[in-house]
């Protein structure tokens, strides 16, 4: 009894952990449980209903296999680690995404699985499906784009395009998320679901999308092939060449597939084609060769076959689902339209609103400014009113100034006539006295010749006498001296008349000279006076036109106040001046 106690315990569980795509989970089973119990457990924890894809699957030294459903988890050959690490992943692959994943749920599996055998390049895909793939990725993970939230360089952490493609061009990242982000663009209104199972539709078209690639030759001594195990049938491959089978082998035509310790017999359903025979060198990966061709099989008949109570049922409520999704989605996008309305219409109320504040501010400020010209106004018109009165007593001023002018012109009108007149009398005068002057110095000049000739003549007879006298009575008459005597006095007093008339002649000429220059200065005097009235008279009739102007503009109201009452007096000044 004391040995039996010493035993040691044996567990009842053990712990598991489960990782799935987007998650992990942990576990702990009852050593009695098989695979297919631990695979329930997490199929109802993640809610998956459509448990015919997947599988757990772990590692087995260099290679892996799958839990099998009907043994024992403990007696297969998983690690002893604890917690055991299993992958919960998809074992078989769909023919048709669209119509054979029901639940969002397998959809997100695949799509993740997916899409990581492609970043990972399990999965062969050209640079432009690639870019293509990873705008639907982008628009699964991050919605509709929003230039205003996805800036340059949002995409920067993720991890979208297979390095071979990166590799391949010589493009920076800002480069390829501009790719990206120009499909990524148009992909708008799409939801989650619909851009994870576009991703799918366009990578189940991929040569390599959902086959399982093992070492084979075809007899023992041939070089190596490639067997590829895939929802349509078995592919033959070089090694080289993963995208071109050699041969394939459709599951419609098959009839048969065997297998003994290393070798593989395939038997057409035409029994007139040849076996073909192939050969694997590990027991483990043979084992994993025959579950993936049946479990294959099952499904392709599967497929050909009607929809089973569950799937149809599964169907009818993901038909449902998606029908009440899409009027959810409705109501939502319609309450997110009514939202941004909302939000542009309270925009717009704020931006009226700012700009009656706006509007409101300058309509104060113009009230204002309207005030003060009001008052400006008002004192303008004030000025307006006393620079009309004082316009008015200049108009007045200006009117009888012009009477006067007009008084003034006729005035001047008259002595100008009455100088006129006196200077054409004065010339008149002049002329004739010029005339007389001339007729008395030509008078004057033939009294000087005869005086002239008197002179010669009367010294001539004396001359003549005086030698009659000496000659003829030099002693007879002795009393001649008194006779000579009386005779001079007579000749004496014939020269002193001469004299004294040469004399009045000559002062009456002076006399007339005196007066004609004199009569010759009041004649320039006189026509300096009439030149001075004449511009007197112009100034008087430029300045009683220049009042007229201004008195008709003030009638009229075409001239400033202001201007007049300084500028244009002051003009009267300058020429009064």
């Amino acid at each position: 009894m004391s040995i039996l106690g010493l035993k040691k315990k044996q567990p009842k569980t053990f712990k598991v952990k489960v990782s799935t795509m987007d998650a992990e989970m942990e576990f702990s089973c009852e050593v009695k449980w098989k695979g297919k119990d631990l695979f329930d457990l997490v199929c109802r924890t993640i809610g998956l209903r459509e448990t015919w894809f997947f599988g757990l699957r772990y590692t087995v030294k260099d290679t892996y296999a799958w839990l099998k459903p009907d043994k024992r988890v403990l007696d297969q050959e998983v690690p002893k680690d604890s917690p055991i690490t299993f992958h919960f992943l998809a074992k078989f692959f769909p023919e048709k995404v669209e119509d054979e994943l029901v639940q969002e749920i397998t959809q997100h599996l695949f799509f993740l699985q997916v899409k990581k055998q492609i970043l990972d390049e399990e999965i062969f895909c050209s640079p432009e499906a690639s870019v293509l793939l990873a705008s639907y990725a982008v628009q699964a993970k991050y919605g509709d784009y929003d230039p205003n939230f996805h800036k340059p360089g949002f995409l920067a952490q993720d991890e979208l395009l297979p390095k071979r493609v990166l590799m391949q061009y010589q493009m920076t990242p800002d480069m390829w998320e501009e790719k990206i982000t120009a499909w990524y663009a148009e992909h708008r209104n799409i939801t989650r679901d619909e851009a994870e199972m576009e991703y799918l539709k366009i990578a189940q078209d991929l040569e390599m999308y959902g086959v399982s690639y093992f070492s084979i030759t075809q007899n023992k001594r041939d070089t190596e092939l490639l067997l590829g195990v895939d929802a349509q049938g078995l592919h033959i491959y070089n090694p080289n060449n993963k995208l071109s089978p050699n041969k394939s082998f459709p599951w419609s035509g098959i009839r048969n597939i065997s297998y003994s310790e290393k070798e593989f017999t395939i038997k057409p359903l035409d029994k007139k084609k040849e076996v073909f025979k192939f050969y694997s060198s590990q027991l483990r990966v043979n084992k994993l060769i025959l579950q993936l061709c049946i479990g294959n099989h099952d499904l392709f008949m599967r497929r050909r076959k009607v929809d089973s109570i569950e799937v149809q049922q599964m169907k009818a409520q993901a038909k449902e689902e998606k029908a009440r999704k899409k009027v959810e989605r409705q109501i939502l996008a319609r309450e997110k339209q009514m939202r941004e309305e909302a939000e542009r219409a309270k925009e717009d109320m704020e931006r009226r609103l700012f700009q009656l504040q706006d509007e409101a501010r300058m309509a104060n400020e113009a009230l204002l400014r309207s005030e003060e010209t009001a008052d400006l106004l008002a004192e303008k018109a004030q000025i307006a009113e006393e620079e009309a009165k004082l316009l008015a007593h200049k108009a007045a001023e200006a009117e009888q100034e012009r009477q006067r002018l007009e008084v003034t012109a006729l005035k001047t009108k008259e002595e100008k006539r009455l100088m006129e007149q006196k200077m054409r009398e004065a010339e008149s005068l002049a002329v004739k006295l010029v005339e007389q002057s001339e007729r008395r110095l030509k008078e004057a000049d033939h009294l000087k010749q005869d005086l002239n000739e008197a002179k010669d003549a009367e010294r001539k007879a004396k001359q003549k006498l005086l030698e009659i006298t000496k000659s003829t009575y030099p002693v007879m008459f002795p009393d001649t001296t008194l006779d000579m005597g009386s005779m001079s006095v007579r000749m004496d007093f014939k020269d002193s008349d001469m004299k004294r008339l040469s004399m009045e002649i000559e002062r009456e000429r002076l006399e007339y000279m005196e007066k004609s220059k004199h009569l010759q200065d009041q004649l320039k005097e006189l026509k300096s006076e009439i030149e001075s009235l004449k511009l007197e008279e112009q100034q008087q009739a430029g300045l009683y036109s220049l009042r007229s102007l201004h008195i008709r503009m003030i009638s009229e109201g075409s001239c400033d106040s202001q201007d007049w009452s300084n500028d244009s007096w002051k003009s009267k000044e300058q020429i009064t001046y």
